[in-house]
């Protein structure tokens, strides 16, 4: 196949192409967190602060247990971003397929594993026994779905990868739309509970998910799920596996951290687990086009490397970084002016407002600093050099985050494990600005080890 795509990203003006590539990845991610915090408000506002608190719970217990096929699902996003780079399209689908397969069986083993095991993880992890029943019901019913998340994801990941980010875009609204329309159906008219947050939820990951296959198997030019098509590649697979694995440990070992950072948030109560819930989900809405730069610079980064084209990708990185600096500015001036009213529209407990006022202030002034480490984690992602951006994570988190949150919560109270999150992102950030100069990323380019 020789003809030319519209999602290449090696050819044009490199801020050109960076901004026309992320603006649907920013919607897309944006419609993320937007779907993430539907359930948290209507929860929040219709079913009071314990349930709410069960929902922030069981969504750091869940990203722990599908970090493994976040991690494999960004190797293989590279592999196929550097393959489409280099114009080897059908490499590109038995990836696409590798990938999908062992996607699916896998969703189905967690989905099994989560409700067994379910109430022994909310025990284990100091939840406030008011809120263990909530958080079982939801979870159990949450991650029943996990199938049809990571299905879903994996058709978005590759779409992503191929340079296509409005199509992942449309297929989120529709879901987040979906989402938003049930909660309210299941919540606040049928009566269902937290219960019907969880339902709501996986039934708008399944039909957008019937929606992208459909599309892939009758309009898209590279890819298919078509049975003929299925075809599990081994050799591309251990690929996928290359990259993905040290991203799959690095996910793993950062959600294992999160749950360790939320035992300590739980030995402050309630009220304090549900601020660290609301804060860090207004924090990540909040943040979207930083956090959105490091996608696109690791698809840009991956294409360019994969066509031979270096010099683009130091292009790229600096248009990157100029404007995470912007970004970061105005969304701190968000914060510090509103954070009251982002706070209110979840819950309407004065002690709750005031701790997530807290670190919310805390956490955004080191946006530019978290941003800046992200678009560099972004270029060694698109390289192919997972390896360090998991040891900078865990190092950062685990040496860092973890015992300073313990050390300086017992003088500073909440405020101290803020503090020690922001503290330990800047220590991640001085490392990889280093690690990048020296250049040994370079050798990382998976072409480059054919």
């Amino acid at each position: 196949m020789t003809k030319k795509h519209a999602t290449d990203l090696t050819i044009g003006t490199e801020w050109k192409v960076i901004l026309k590539f992320a603006f649907p990845l920013l919607i897309g991610n944006t419609l993320i967190q937007l779907y993430n915090i539907t359930d948290s408000i209507i929860v929040g506002q219709y079913l009071g602060k314990e349930a709410l608190a069960a929902v922030s719970a069981s969504f750091f217990v869940y990203y722990f247990i599908i970090s493994l096929v976040i991690g494999i699902g960004s190797g293989t996003s590279i592999v196929v971003s550097q393959l489409f780079g280099a114009k080897k399209y059908d490499d590109v689908q038995r990836a696409f397929s590798s990938f999908f397969i062992f996607m699916l069986i896998v969703g189905i083993i967690f989905s099994i594993t989560g409700i067994i095991f379910a109430e022994s993880i909310f025990k284990l992890i100091h939840t406030p026994p008011e809120i263990i029943p909530d958080a079982v019901a939801y979870f159990k019913i949450y991650i029943g779905g996990t199938f049809l998340f990571v299905t879903f994801n994996s058709i978005l990941s590759i779409l992503r990868g191929i340079g296509d980010s409005t199509r992942p875009m449309i297929f989120l609204l529709i879901s987040t739309v979906l989402n938003i329309l049930l909660d309210l159906l299941f919540i606040v008219y049928l009566d269902w509970g937290i219960e019907g947050a969880a339902r709501a939820t996986i039934i708008a990951q399944g039909i957008p998910m019937c929606i992208a296959m459909h599309y892939i198997n009758t309009k898209h030019p590279i890819l298919s799920i078509k049975k003929k098509d299925m075809l599990f590649d081994l050799a591309l697979f251990k690929r996928e596996l290359k990259i993905g694995i040290p991203t799959s440990i690095q996910q793993c070992a950062i959600a294992l951290g999160l749950i360790a950072l939320l035992g300590i948030v739980n030995d402050f109560g309630t009220n304090t687990l549900t601020a660290y819930g609301v804060g860090g989900k207004i924090e990540a809405i909040i943040t979207q086009v930083i956090l959105t730069l490091s996608g696109a610079v690791t698809a840009f980064t991956a294409q360019n490397l994969g066509a031979g084209r270096l010099d683009r990708v130091h292009n790229g990185l600096a248009v990157a970084l100029k404007i995470n600096i912007i970004c970061a500015l105005v969304a701190f001036t968000a914060i510090y002016l509103w954070s009251k009213q982002m706070m209110l529209a979840f819950t309407n407990d004065p002690q709750v407002i005031q701790l997530g006022e807290d670190y919310l202030h805390i956490i955004g002034g080191f946006f530019i600093i978290n941003g800046a480490f992200n678009t560099y984690s972004g270029v060694l992602r698109g390289a192919g050099d997972t390896f360090f951006v998991m040891v900078i994570s865990l190092l950062s988190l685990w040496i860092l985050r973890i015992p300073l949150a313990l050390t300086l919560s017992q003088s500073y109270q909440q405020d101290g494990i803020w503090w020690a999150i922001a503290l330990s992102s800047c220590m991640a950030f001085v490392i990889t600005f280093i690690y990048y100069q020296m250049g040994f990323w370079k050798k990382k380019i998976i072409l480059n080890n054919d």
